[in-house]
């Protein structure tokens, strides 16, 4: 298990716990991030905020403290 903030760019995954509460739980819910959902990390910004995912099928951006509530099992390396 390992937080989607931790990825290494290539890495991908499958969404296992969104924590967090109330209104920024619900966004990542709102955005696609739930449980069960693959994940693929494309880039990240020179100081790891923002990063950007591959997600059902678009892509999304993310601030690195919404991506340290995102917890995934890994599925493989480089795609």
């Amino acid at each position: 298990m390992k937080k989607l903030s931790e990825f290494s760019i290539g890495e991908s995954g499958v969404v296992n716990i969104v924590n967090g509460d109330g209104r920024v739980r619900r966004r990542l819910f709102d955005m696609g991030i739930t449980p069960g959902a693959e994940i693929y990390l494309r880039k990240k910004a020179p100081l790891g905020d923002p990063i950007e995912v591959t997600l059902r099928g678009y892509e999304l951006t993310l601030r690195k403290s919404e991506a340290e509530l995102v917890v995934c099992s890994m599925t493989g390396g480089n795609e």
